[in-house]
């Protein structure tokens, strides 16, 4: 009998899987550099494998659609997007052109240029956007060789195991045969691992590249998707955990899914708003799957973050009204620009801070850049008609900043009034409250505000003094620290007493040992990830007040 062997790596879906392996080997096409005389030759033959992969990706985004819904299809149209994108493009053209190369050779190499960028960033989205690259540029170079891009097959219901998964690939798994996979790379951040857990996979990710070393067809493996453990020939008394793991695993999600379309009320009947945060469009499919009553945190970032330059008017407009349009007249918050700190964004130009955390950053850059500032916010009151809409701003820490902000957004409703474009006039402002100063002054902050927001993630970081980057200073952050616990209460009882409400949007307002201790404090709304609103629900309608 063969020894057990455990990888660690992200869970992805929380949920476990008990199945055999199946290895997942790409039969990629092998790539060889050639000279050709004829490079006009060779870039029709790129425009034809281009009009070939669309095709086949606007197969797979309806594929998509059937099975994980709008918002997260919308990954292979911007990969059709990716297709035409101009720099990509024309790293392909100046390759063939200058180097006198075959259009696989410069599709490989371009591919391998543009995925280095993306790894080499330092922000996590942006890294895991380098198997979008990769995953067009395989497509592309199978299409140059005449054959169809490779899909994940199995026989019987298996777990696969690959080196990664291309989010095309992802979809492309028959969700009937396959019970988890397990990859060697990847990270939990990448469209592959969004895409799993809202296709209710269980998935474990960047388990290392020794895996797939040491797993082989027909072996026995346990994924758990809660603890990212992936264990190769499992002894029975870890069998039996995972198995009575998967039983309670499918007790809660039954008992959970008949909380769907219930009231977020405690049994002496308080009323909470539970509300979801996320991180780009993509995710509006969780957040109405989870039943949640709104966005408390609708991250704008992520339109910087995935662009090559300043996103437009437009383009922030069209995404702001889909999310608006998607929750139909539930509210939707909508935070501005918080880049800086751990999100960098080569192309703003920021110059590097010895302590970014304390740096330029949010509201700040928007404040002291206000052609970007004033942008985002006429994308944001066209969009208000199209919903229930509340802008908010982060990272603040005076009443003069909330004075800018809100001269600023006067400003835009006079030039949108001017122009004859429609928008609602009384969309609901707030503020995050994320540094001690704010939470200190939260009764002269809360008489211009319409709301509040608490960031516990950066207010325990500010409060403690501890970098919340930093793995080594985990023993000492304690976030139940009555400090912090006291600066929220007084945020709330002072948003209440100037008619403000007031919410929790940081990492606390899902963990259900504070819960009663927030509605308490008449803590008005709280906002968590899509898959932890139904638990806090339940949490909810546990309590008595009395």
């Amino acid at each position: 009998m063969t020894d057990m062997t455990v990888f660690k790596g992200n869970g992805v879906c929380a949920a476990a899987a008990i199945g055999k392996a199946s290895v997942f080997r790409r039969k990629a096409a092998a790539v060889k550099r050639e000279k050709i005389t004829d490079t006009a030759k060779e870039l029709e033959r790129v425009e034809k494998a281009k009009a070939l992969a669309t095709e086949q990706l606007n197969g797979i985004y309806e594929k998509a659609l059937r099975e994980v819904g709008q918002s997260d299809a919308e990954i292979f149209e911007i990969h059709i997007m990716m297709l035409e994108d101009e720099d990509y493009n024309e790293s392909i053209k100046n390759i063939i052109e200058t180097q006198q190369v075959n259009a696989e050779y410069a599709v490989a190499v371009t591919s391998d240029d543009f995925a280095e960028m993306f790894t080499s960033m330092d922000d996590t989205y942006m890294q895991a956007r380098a198997a979008d690259v990769k995953d067009i540029s395989n497509r592309l170079i199978s299409c140059l060789c005449g054959g169809e891009a490779d899909t994940a097959a199995s026989d019987g219901k298996m777990i696969v195991c690959a080196d990664d998964l291309a989010p095309s690939e992802t979809v492309l798994l028959d969700k009937d045969r396959v019970l988890a996979f397990v990859t060697a790379l990847g990270s939990s951040n990448s469209h592959t691992a969004i895409l799993a857990g809202n296709m209710d996979i269980p998935a474990v990710v960047g388990v290392g590249e020794g895996f797939l070393a040491a797993v082989k067809d027909g072996d026995m493996l346990i994924v758990d998707g809660h603890t990212g453990e992936v264990f190769i020939s499992p002894d029975e008394q870890t069998v039996r955990r995972i198995e009575a793991k998967q039983a309670e695993d499918q007790r809660r999600k039954q008992l959970l899914q008949e909380l769907k379309g219930k009231e977020n009320v405690t049994v002496d009947g308080t009323k909470i708003d539970i509300f979801a945060n996320i991180g780009s469009a993509e995710s509006i499919g969780a957040v109405l799957a989870n039943d949640a009553g709104g966005i408390g945190l609708f991250r704008s970032e992520f339109l910087y973050l995935e662009s090559e330059d300043y996103p437009t008017e437009e383009q922030q407009f069209a995404v702001y009204r889909k999310v608006l349009e998607s929750m139909e007249g539930k509210k939707v918050i909508i935070r501005t620009l918080d880049i800086g700190a751990d999100k960098q964004i080569g192309y703003f130009g920021l110059d590097k801070e010895d302590n970014p955390a304390l740096g330029l950053r949010a509201i700040r850059i928007c404040l002291t850049r206000p052609e970007i500032f004033r942008t985002q916010l006429r994308a944001l009151y066209r969009a208000s008609v199209y919903g229930e809409l509340g802008i908010m701003f982060p990272m603040i820490t005076s009443t003069a900043e909330v004075e800018k902000c809100r001269a600023m957004c006067d400003e835009v409703k006079q030039e949108l009034k001017a122009e004859g474009i429609p928008f609602k006039e009384d969309t609901e402002l707030g503020i995050m409250i994320e540094t001690p100063a704010a939470a200190l002054i939260s009764d002269k902050l809360a008489a211009l505000v319409d709301f509040f927001s608490i960031g516990t993630n950066d207010l325990t970081q500010y409060t403690l003094a501890c970098d919340r980057q930093n793995a080594k200073l985990e023993a000492f952050v304690d976030t139940h620290h009555e400090a912090v616990l006291r600066l929220i209460e007084m945020s709330a009882k002072n948003a209440h007493e100037h008619g403000a409400w007031v919410g929790i949007c940081g990492e606390l307002a899902a963990d259900t040992a504070l819960t009663e201790t927030f509605l308490r404090m008449g803590i008005d709304e709280l906002s968590v990830s899509p898959p932890l609103v139904l638990p806090l629900r339940e949490r909810v309608r546990s309590i008595d007040l009395r």
